[in-house]
């Protein structure tokens, strides 16, 4: 590790707000990308599974090349990794304004997920090598601190750049973030690298790749195709595959990209749990919730973000709160209490989402005032995770622990978006049976498939002799039992995180986390 230069901090602050703007645009990426798909598949039309490829696309690459990106930000320098993977994700962004097809868009956000890889995992890197001691902890809390931000404002900035100049105008964020970064950071950033840095592991990047994208594209295809057709079955059937492969080859391999022994701590594997949560009971409503505002009740791009703000702002302050309840309280008491609260919010939003269109009806503020209790809920484990998962292992194992928890919440993102949307259209494929007697299962599925992406257009012409309001009763009821689908999922993770982490302390957490050797330290986007 090369030393840092105490002498330079005008240099070393200048090359944290070049990170820091580089993972600024990405939050801004995904739930732009949710805000803007109704916008996105109106203009350019697509099957419903095009439609969710415009999300899905961006986490999976994201999620799956993560900790390799990071392999080769230690061997071939971080500098080198997060200059590439930033002028990657700026051209990919400017492309994006100029797609012609939904197949490019869902093309060039594959791409734009590989270059925030990239971009995160050398940029992350790189200001462990900027940074020493508190000054590092406090860079690592100005870069969490602009993921929030991105995760709060994201919404009303997409919204309202929608309604101004249209959907393209969403993607030039990322290009003129990506495009300053480059040119004020990037030349004053010291190239580092690890001369003890293992080699790609590529036999096991290409199995974990290979076993998430046949799993995603199954969840994907299964709703209009059905769950047990011959091409849902088959990639299934490879994701299992790959995934057998993929922990043979790291249980054989001498340096893995993940050691799967950290699985014999239990409260490793408790500390898992809390990504899972966050992902099935907060970050998918990022997603969906916007298509619903947007599709299915009516409003405006520029209402729905506002809407969205109940949700995302909370994530401004409670990890800071978080943080200070831990002189009172464990890391995994709160994280339990939070994930508490945050199931009573589901429930709440589910019993009161109705009418968000009139935002002066009972309905619309009593389901922003569930949707604010959801947002403080998921914020208090939101601002532990990172330190619980370096404090429940040897310190030795520290870096490649912080690793496996952020594959695990980013890779888990895109697997809980793709499973959740499934659920909704299966739901309102039930309901839809009831509706008409006259269409075929496929015809039911398509129209089921449609609406679960918010396309009510779509869905209405698919089923012509079903009237608009019967549609959005059928999508709404569903809905509510989603949300209560995830309500159960994020009390059972409540549960899991009182009996798993409720006696670790977190005091050290935070100096731990922070002082992983460079390198080791992954950070995941929201």
């Amino acid at each position: 590790m090369q030393p840092s230069h105490p002498g330079d901090p005008a240099r070393r602050l200048v090359v944290l707000g070049a990170v820091c703007i580089a993972a600024l645009a990405m939050p801004l990426a995904f739930s732009g990308g949710a805000v803007a798909t109704p916008a996105i598949g109106r203009d350019l039309g697509g099957s419903a599974v095009a439609m969710n490829w415009i999300t899905n696309a961006f986490m999976l690459a994201f999620g799956s090349l993560l900790m390799a990106a990071g392999t080769l930000a230690d061997r071939y320098g971080r500098k080198r990794v997060f200059a590439w993977g930033v002028a990657g994700f700026t051209l990919s962004s400017l492309a994006l304004g100029f797609a012609p097809s939904i197949v490019v868009v869902d093309l060039l956000r594959g791409a734009q997920g590989m270059a925030a890889a990239a971009a995160l995992a050398g940029g992350t890197a790189a200001l462990a090598q900027e940074f020493d001691g508190h000054a590092r902890t406090r860079a690592f809390s100005t870069l969490g601190a602009t993921f929030g931000i991105g995760l709060a404002f994201g919404p009303v900035i997409t919204g309202g750049l929608i309604a101004q100049f249209g959907w393209r105008a969403i993607f030039a964020t990322g290009a003129v973030a990506g495009a300053l970064s480059l040119v004020f950071g990037v030349p004053r950033m010291r190239e580092s690298r690890d001369p003890h840095a293992r080699q790609l592991d590529l036999a096991g990047t290409l199995t974990f790749t290979a076993a998430l994208t046949a799993f995603t594209c199954g969840v994907i295809e299964a709703p209009t195709r059905g769950w047990t057709s011959a091409p849902v079955l088959a990639l299934l059937a490879a994701c299992a595959v790959c995934a057998l492969a993929f922990v043979a080859v790291e249980t054989r391999v001498a340096r893995p990209m993940l050691d799967l022994s950290l699985f014999r701590y239990p409260r490793f594997v408790g500390v898992q749990v809390l990504p899972i949560a966050t992902c099935y009971g907060y970050i998918v409503l990022l997603v969906m919730l916007p298509l619903r505002f947007i599709g299915i009740d009516g409003v405006s791009e520029t209402h729905a973000g506002l809407l969205m703000l109940a949700l995302s702002a909370p994530m401004l302050v409670m990890p800071f709160i978080a943080a200070a309840l831990t002189r009172w309280l464990s890391a995994g008491v709160i994280s339990g209490i939070g994930l508490t609260i945050a199931a009573a919010g589901l429930l709440a939003l589910g019993a009161t989402l109705h009418d968000v269109g009139d935002a002066t009806s009972a309905s619309a503020g009593w389901a922003t005032w569930a949707m604010i209790a959801l947002g403080v809920g998921a914020g208090l484990p939101w601002g532990l995770m990172d330190g619980l998962s370096v404090s429940v292992v040897p310190k030795s194992r520290a870096g490649m622990a912080t690793g496996i928890f952020s594959t695990t919440r980013v890779a888990g993102e895109g697997i809980a978006l793709a499973v959740v949307n499934a659920l909704l259209a299966a739901l309102a494929q039930g309901h839809l049976h009831a509706l008409t007697t006259h269409a075929d299962t496929a015809t039911l599925n398509a129209a089921a498939a449609r609406l679960a992406t918010g396309d009510l257009a779509n869905a209405s012409a698919l089923l012509p002799g079903v009237a608009h309001a019967a549609l959005q009763a059928s999508y709404r009821t569903a809905f509510g039992v989603l949300l209560q689908v995830l309500a159960g999922i994020t009390l059972v993770c409540a549960l899991a995180a009182f009996a798993f982490l409720a006696r670790v302390r977190a005091q050290d957490e935070w100096r731990d986390a922070q002082a992983c050797e460079v390198g080791e330290i992954r950070t995941s986007a929201p």
